[in-house]
């Protein structure tokens, strides 16, 4: 990859015929950088004025899977034989790397496997956008860009602090990254250089994203040998109610005894919430603790935990 600080010195060497040379927002997210960041003003503008503004990226983050489909479309996403049999090769493959990992960070091998199953199938699919054209699209075009905006602000971070191309790397349309998906914030905390050779390389190298996943879990606050989630059902139909009301463990066990939820036996006190998916033939109703709750902060969605969970079911199977 090209530096940045090449980026600066050949700045002028770069074409200005990109969707972002006039645009209005960019001069002040330019003066943003300069003031707050001490970056490079002639930099950023010849970056940015390459950056290219991607009507299919606007329509992607318009229907996320997460947010149009029912639990059993969404589930044939991703609970496949093909992704099951390749996901327990990937266990196989690095477990070395899986015992130094689980043992330091105290999350489960599985679990850390299924998320980049589900993020990029193993590393597959790790997208095929250009991030500074998802970001710029999404922070000066998109309606609802504050975190987009504050995104590609950490990109331009992430990009100089590791002597990165920012032109180059590429991404998923919101631009997340690498094997794992990292937006640019969540590489600036939470990425780790297993390996010890200077990079953390979240796109090639597989030991780097397997540490990193663990390494988000853990300080998201995942719990060690509890318990993740209990399929239950309803004595008192009035619980359905309380169901999807948030993804926040929203009443302890109690609670939902009370609210009319058949609690699992022996199941110790603790915070819950109640989901609910539709399955082909009917409804279905989940209690979900704290380890679930911390899977929907990598994705914040309930479809996406419950994949992420059976995946990892699947795998130790």
């Amino acid at each position: 990859m090209v530096s940045a600080s090449v980026l600066v010195l050949f700045g002028s060497l770069f074409s200005s015929s990109g969707d972002y040379v006039d645009h209005p927002k960019m001069q002040p997210f330019i003066d943003e950088m300069v003031e707050e960041h001490q970056y490079d003003a002639t930099a950023l503008k010849n970056v940015l004025s390459q950056a290219e503004r991607k009507e299919s990226i606007l329509k992607a983050i318009a229907r996320p899977a997460e947010k149009t489909k029912a639990w059993h479309e969404y589930r044939d996403i991703f609970i496949q034989p093909k992704r099951i049999k390749e996901g327990k090769a990937f266990l196989q493959e690095y477990k070395e790397t899986f015992d130094i990992v689980e043992a330091k960070y105290g999350v489960p091998r599985e679990i850390i496997a299924a998320i980049i199953g589900v993020e990029t199938f193993y590393g597959r699919n790790t997208g095929s956008y250009r991030v500074i054209d998802a970001l710029a699209t999404l922070a000066f075009d998109y309606p609802k860009r504050s975190l987009f905006y504050r995104e590609l602000k950490n990109y331009f971070l992430m990009v100089r602090s590791n002597n990165l191309d920012p032109l180059e790397i590429k991404g998923s349309y919101a631009g997340a990254m690498g094997l794992g998906q990292f937006i640019p914030s969540s590489y600036i905390s939470y990425a780790v250089d297993f390996d010890g050779d200077g990079f953390k390389d979240l796109w090639h190298n597989r030991k780097d994203a397997i540490a990193s996943v663990a390494y988000y879990f853990k300080r998201h606050g995942w719990k060690k040998g509890e318990s993740v989630a209990d399929r239950v059902t309803l004595y008192n139909t009035d619980a359905d109610h309380f169901a999807n009301e948030s993804l926040k463990l929203n009443g302890n066990l109690q609670v939902w005894k009370e609210r009319g939820v058949n609690v699992p036996k022996g199941q110790q006190e603790r915070d819950a919430a109640l989901f609910r998916y539709e399955n082909e033939d009917g409804m279905e109703y989940w209690l979900a603790y704290k380890n679930y709750y911390v899977i929907t902060r990598y994705n914040h969605s309930r479809l996406y935990a419950r994949a992420v969970y059976e995946l990892s079911q699947a795998l130790t199977k």
